[in-house]
């Protein structure tokens, strides 16, 4: 059950990494086009777009930050509360008995 809601937070996470991106790609492209029919222009469109990767990115930027700050807030909370943390090299590997 575990691995279920495992792959059901990381397909969520891609999702809004997407949503994160695409909203203001689109957004700003829309707004760029109605810009452009309405002054007869047809560069503002273009500068909206790369307005829209950039601020895309830095939602996405922001985000993946916060998603990394909540693991490493979950390491140090499993840390104060005495749970032992392995390191990665020891995780898989059997533990060899003395006689």
């Amino acid at each position: 059950m575990k691995y279920q809601r495992n792959v059901h937070q990381a397909a969520m996470m891609i999702t809004q990494f997407g949503i994160h991106m695409l909203v203001p790609i689109f957004a700003c492209t829309f707004l760029g086009i109605w810009l452009d029919k309405k002054f007869g222009t047809s560069w503002i469109m273009v500068v909206l777009f790369f307005v829209g990767a950039l601020a895309g990115g830095r939602n996405v930027f922001l985000f993946a930050r916060k998603i990394y700050a909540m693991d490493g807030d979950k390491r140090n909370r499993d840390i104060a509360h005495g749970n032992e943390i392995e390191p990665v090299e020891k995780i898989g590997k059997p533990e060899e008995k003395e006689k």
